[in-house]
């Protein structure tokens, strides 16, 4: 295994540029998942750490090492792509031994080694069959098992299961996780799922227009936004965003918008009055008279939506973008479509991001 450090790193293609001076360290064993819509440059990275793609400027270094020169055989890398690429006249075990023959391993050994990877993935019993007879699910895990066979340092995978249905990227996100824990080797995904991100990573690396907006653990990511783009892009349904103002009166800092009026936490009383946007997950707005705080709003329903324990509640908050809380046990029989209810804040859990997108600092009374 090899630390992986990215140094200075940019990629132009003409006039655009794809990424934007990227430093960061990716440490052994670790699982870094790169998130981000398209575009963004997650993708540009992986294939220049993979050597397909060169670095306009920059260096990027695996063991200390500068490899920017290296061919992608000579890195010690696996890489695992969005498309399955498999051979359709060889049948599975065939495919998965290809890298082996390429770099003339003895038959002997790459009998027992296909043997072994399929065990690891648990399709032992696909090796006689041709991939037209696999299903998609099953066509993921011997890309995989083709990538494994060949013993790599780290592993790069692109965006693996985007073609897969919700069920079977669940399971296969749980065949990655087990697989980075049984194996113990770096791990590098890219993916524009905040959910993969959040259940897989180790650090989540989030990308926007070429540069990173953010780096840190899942819980940090989501419990900790830096800026008002990381905050609506994780979560689901995303962070709650209210354009609105900070006012000062003989109570202190107050937010208001059209539909409500929040009194700060001491901890942003020091917020300069002006434009500002509030933000709050789903999960921290109480919803009905006992909700433990002081009342932010009383707001009609849009729409219900049970999910079995939780209920999702969208209110009319005055803006094209409807206000979101989760209920949890919440009775059907207690919510009319149209009917007011009313809604407070965790107080601690209030983020507030200025006219340029960034998350105020959180000062403490």
């Amino acid at each position: 295994m090899a630390r992986i450090e990215l140094v200075n790193l940019h990629k132009s293609f003409g006039a655009v540029a794809a990424v934007r001076n990227l430093n960061m360290s990716i440490e052994d064993g670790e699982f870094v998942v790169f998130v981000g819509p398209s575009g963004c440059g997650k993708t540009t990275t992986l294939r220049m750490i993979a050597g397909f793609e060169d670095p306009t400027s920059g260096e990027i270094r695996i063991g200390g090492q500068v490899v920017n020169d290296l061919e992608p055989r000579d890195r010690g890398l696996g890489m695992v792509f969005q498309s399955h690429a498999l051979f359709p006249h060889k049948n599975v075990a065939q495919n998965i031994e290809f890298g082996l023959r390429m770099k003339k391993v003895p038959q002997s050994e790459r009998v027992k080694r296909v043997q072994e990877v399929a065990e690891m993935v648990r399709i032992t019993h696909l090796l006689g069959k041709m991939p037209g007879q696999c299903s998609g699910g099953e066509s993921q895990r011997i890309a995989l098992a083709r990538t494994l066979v060949t013993n790599p340092s780290t592993f790069l995978l692109d965006e693996p299961l985007s073609s897969l249905d919700a069920k079977l990227r669940r399971e296969l996100r749980a065949e990655c996780d087990r697989l980075h824990q049984v194996l113990n080797r770096t791990f590098i995904y890219v993916t524009h799922d905040q959910e993969e991100a959040m259940t897989l990573a180790d650090r989540i690396v989030v990308m926007r227009a070429g540069e990173v907006e953010q780096v840190g653990s899942p819980m940090d990511i989501y419990a900790n936004p830096v800026s008002y783009f990381v905050a609506d892009f994780f979560g689901s349904p995303s962070m709650n965003l209210v354009a609105g103002e900070i006012v000062q009166n003989g109570a202190g800092a107050h937010f208001r918008s059209a539909s409500f009026d929040v009194a700060l936490p001491g901890r942003l009383q020091n917020a300069k009055p002006g434009p500002i946007t509030l933000g709050i997950r789903p999960e921290h707005v109480g919803v009905g008279s006992n909700n433990g705080g002081p009342q932010a709003a009383s707001l009609p329903v849009r729409l219900v939506e049970p999910l079995g324990r939780d209920t999702l509640l969208y209110f009319d908050a005055g803006s094209e973008r409807a206000f979101v809380a989760i209920s949890e046990g919440l009775a059907m029989a207690d919510v009319q479509v149209g009917a007011p209810l009313s809604l407070s804040f965790d107080p601690e859990r209030l983020h507030l991001f200025g006219a340029d997108g960034r998350r105020l600092a959180r000062h403490h009374a």
